[in-house]
C-alpha cells in the first residue's frame, strides 16, 4: 500500500534514501562545482584523448571523427532545460513566473559506435530538497541548488555511480531555437494537431498534425506545450518526438559541415561545463553509430486521487539506468 501525505503525494518516509542518507553529499558536489575549473582541466586526459598538436583540417562530410578526437569511454551529461529564454533573463516569463525552472531534465550517454542512450526523468518526481519540510518536484531542485543539487538528487534517484553524471548543459529556449535553426529545421511526424494561446506567458502554439518541418520557434512551441498540469507524460512523448527528429537532421549530409558554426553559437547561449572541443568530440561520438537514440523513462506508480507529484514504481532495483549495450538493441 502506498504511504500518502495528507495532500495525497508520497510520503517522505519513503525518499528518505534520496537526500537523507547522504547528508554531506550535496555540500561536497557544490563546492566540487565551485572549483568545477579546475577539476575539469585535470579529467580530461583520462575521457579525451590529446588533440593533434598539427591544425585540423576542415570536417569531413561523411566522416564524423574529423570533428573531433572521439572519447575514450563513455560520457554522461546532464541536460536540464529551463523555461527561461537566455540564462540571465531575471524572469522566465513563464508559469509560475519567477527565476528560471526545469521544464525538461534528461542523462544522456554517448559513446562512440553506440546509439546515443536518453533518459527523460519526470520534473514531476516527489523528492525531499533542504530546507523543505514538504515534499517538492524534482524540478523544484533546480531554482533552489542550481545544477549542483539537481544532479546530486537524479544520482541517487537512478542509482548512478560516484561522480556521475560526468559532465552538464543548462539550455535555455533561445538556445534550442538557435540548434534548431542552425541544422536547418527537423522533422517530426505529429499524431494530432496542437491549438493553444496563453497571453499571460505571451505563448502560442498553431501545429497541425501529420509530417511537419519546424524551425527553431516551432520547436520551442512543441518542446513546451502543457495544456494540463498534470499531463508532464504526454510532454514528454512530444518532446521525444523532437529529439529524434534532431538525430535525423544531424544523420544529414550537411549537418557535419554545419556542427562547428552551431556549436559555437549554441554554446554561448547555454551554461555548461564541456568545451568546445568536448561539445565536437561528443558529436562526433553521437554521429558514429547511424542507429537512432535509445529513449527511455522511469516507471512511476500509478497516480492516486488528485496527486500531482509523481513516485517512482516501488521495488525496482538499481542503477535504473543506462541500459546495458547489449540490451539496448532490444528495446
Amino acid at each position: 500500500m502506498t504511504d500518502e501525505g495528507p495532500t495525497g503525494d508520497p510520503s517522505p518516509s519513503r525518499l528518505t534514501r534520496w537526500f537523507g542518507s547522504h547528508p554531506f553529499r550535496t555540500i561536497l558536489r557544490i563546492a566540487a562545482a565551485l572549483a568545477g575549473a579546475s577539476l575539469i582541466a585535470g579529467g580530461l586526459g583520462v575521457i579525451w584523448p590529446k588533440p593533434d598538436p598539427i591544425a585540423a583540417e576542415p570536417p569531413s562530410a561523411d566522416d564524423p571523427a574529423s570533428l573531433a578526437p572521439l572519447p575514450k569511454r563513455p560520457v554522461m551529461v546532464l541536460v536540464v532545460g529551463i523555461d527561461a529564454d537566455g540564462l540571465n533573463d531575471p524572469s522566465n516569463k513563464a508559469a509560475p513566473k519567477g527565476p528560471a525552472n526545469a521544464d525538461s531534465l534528461m542523462l544522456v550517454q554517448i559513446s562512440p559506435g553506440d546509439p546515443v542512450q536518453v533518459l527523460q526523468l519526470p520534473t514531476e518526481l516527489a523528492v525531499n530538497l533542504p530546507g523543505r519540510k514538504t515534499l517538492q518536484s524534482l524540478a523544484d531542485a533546480y531554482p533552489l541548488g542550481s545544477v549542483a543539487l539537481t544532479a546530486d538528487l537524479i544520482a541517487e534517484v537512478v542509482g548512478l555511480k560516484e561522480g556521475e553524471p560526468e559532465r552538464f548543459v543548462v539550455m535555455p529556449r533561445q538556445a534550442l531555437r538557435s540548434l534548431v535553426d542552425g541544422l536547418g529545421e527537423v522533422e517530426v511526424t505529429l499524431n494530432q494537431s496542437y491549438e493553444h494561446k496563453d497571453s499571460a506567458q505571451n505563448y502560442s502554439v498553431n501545429l497541425q498534425a501529420g509530417r511537419q518541418t519546424l524551425n527553431g520557434q516551432q520547436a520551442e512551441q512543441l518542446a513546451r506545450y502543457r495544456p494540463e498540469p498534470k499531463n508532464d507524460q504526454a510532454r514528454r512523448s512530444r518532446q521525444q518526438s523532437l529529439l529524434n527528429g534532431i538525430h535525423e537532421q544531424l544523420n544529414q549530409p550537411n549537418a557535419i559541415a554545419l556542427l562547428p558554426s552551431v556549436i559555437g553559437e549554441v554554446s554561448a547561449q547555454m551554461e555548461t561545463d564541456l568545451t568546445p572541443m568536448e561539445m565536437m568530440s561528443l558529436a562526433a561520438a553521437a554521429l558514429s553509430s547511424d542507429q537512432p537514440p535509445v529513449i527511455t523513462q522511469l516507471e512511476l506508480a500509478p497516480r492516486t486521487g488528485q496527486q500531482v507529484m509523481r513516485e517512482l514504481k516501488p521495488n525496482q532495483q538499481l542503477p535504473l539506468w543506462p541500459v546495458p549495450p547489449g540490451d539496448a538493441a532490444d528495446n
